[in-house]
C-alpha cells in the first residue's frame, strides 16, 4: 500500500561532499537512476521503493560518520547486483553474530550503506 495515506516513511538524509560524484555513484555503480530532486545543494535519488536524500558539506568527517541501514528481503538480489556491477568496497552478504544477513557499502565520501535481511532459513 505505498499510497496509503497513513504510510509513514523514514527518510534518509545523508552528507554529500560534491553531488555530482554522489549522482554518478549511486546512480551508475548502484543503481539509483530515478532522480527525484535536484538542486545546487540538494539531491533525492530512488531505486525501486528506497529513496536516499542527500545534502552538501563541504565537512569530510560528517560523511565518515554517517550511515545508513536498508532492510528486506530484496538485499540479496541488489547484493548480486553490485557484484556483477563490480562495486568498490562491497561487503560479502553474511549471516552477522545479531542474526540479520548483511552487507556494506562505503560511497565516495565515507558514508556507510548498511544492508540487512533476516536469514533466508529463518524466514521460512
Amino acid at each position: 500500500m505505498p499510497d496509503h495515506p497513513d504510510r509513514l516513511e523514514a527518510l534518509p538524509v545523508l552528507p554529500s561532499l560534491d553531488l555530482d560524484e554522489t549522482q554518478r555513484f549511486y546512480g551508475g555503480e548502484l543503481g539509483f537512476t530515478a532522480t527525484v530532486y535536484r538542486e545546487h545543494d540538494y539531491l533525492i535519488l530512488r531505486r525501486d521503493e528506497v529513496e536516499l536524500h542527500f545534502w552538501l558539506t563541504d565537512d569530510r568527517s560528517l560523511c565518515e560518520r554517517s550511515s545508513v541501514y536498508i532492510r528486506g528481503g530484496a538485499i540479496g538480489r541488489w547484493h548480486a547486483d553490485y557484484r556483477r556491477r563490480g562495486v568498490k568496497n562491497l561487503s560479502d552478504l553474511a549471516v552477522r553474530a545479531w542474526n540479520m544477513e548483511e552487507f556494506y557499502i562505503h560511497d565516495p565520501h565515507g558514508n556507510l550503506l548498511r544492508f540487512g535481511r533476516v536469514p533466508q532459513a529463518a524466514a521460512d
